[in-house]
């Protein structure tokens, strides 16, 4: 006989469960003796069959109680530094609740997301990628605009448009300089 277990997600971490375990999660809201049920199961194996979710499986649930809240064991964390006197002791405890597994219920196991159109047409082979777009400079009637279009370029860039106005001394402006010159 094989046993049936799953693959679920409780609070926030994924585990392998069966019908009957015990085991100890981060701390739930839900108190001591409700029931609670997690939708976001991953796989199932009935023994059979072994279904694979992508990213979950529709109709799978996985119910449980709670049995109880509890500190884990504490930890210990102790730094030192040799021959400077330094020494730190800290500890912290794990809240921890106490899941008893009652049933893995499968009612239609359909993964949640299958292609669509749009996902498939979005996928291109190489050969069809577009070529990248060439940048165009637009001359804008403004004089923000132009100051605009101005500060996106170098400063050599910035020097030849200078020299091509006829602006005296542009050879030891700096690129702030030019772009007030050039904007005027």
């Amino acid at each position: 006989m094989t046993i049936m277990f799953a693959i679920v997600e409780i609070a926030g971490q994924q585990f392998k469960v069966a019908k009957d375990q015990k085991l100890f999660v981060h701390r739930l809201q839900d108190k001591e003796g409700s029931r609670v049920s997690f939708e976001k199961v991953y796989l199932l194996d009935d023994g059979k069959k072994v279904t694979v979710g992508a990213p979950s499986i529709t109709g799978a649930s996985v119910q449980a109680k709670v049995v109880g809240h509890l500190k884990g064991d504490k930890v210990i964390v102790f730094k030192k530094k040799r021959r400077k006197g330094y020494r730190v002791k800290n500890g912290h405890r794990q809240a921890l609740s106490e899941l008893m597994v009652e049933n893995i219920v499968v009612s239609g196991s359909k993964s949640t997301s299958k292609p669509t159109a749009e996902k498939v047409a979005s996928v291109r082979p190489a050969s069809q990628k577009k070529e990248p777009v060439k940048a165009t400079v637009k001359k804008a009637s403004s004089k923000k605009a132009t100051a605009v279009e101005y500060s996106k370029m170098t400063v050599t860039e910035l020097k030849a448009v200078a020299k091509e106005k006829g602006i005296a001394g542009y050879t030891t402006f700096k690129k702030a300089e030019l772009i007030t010159a050039l904007s005027k």
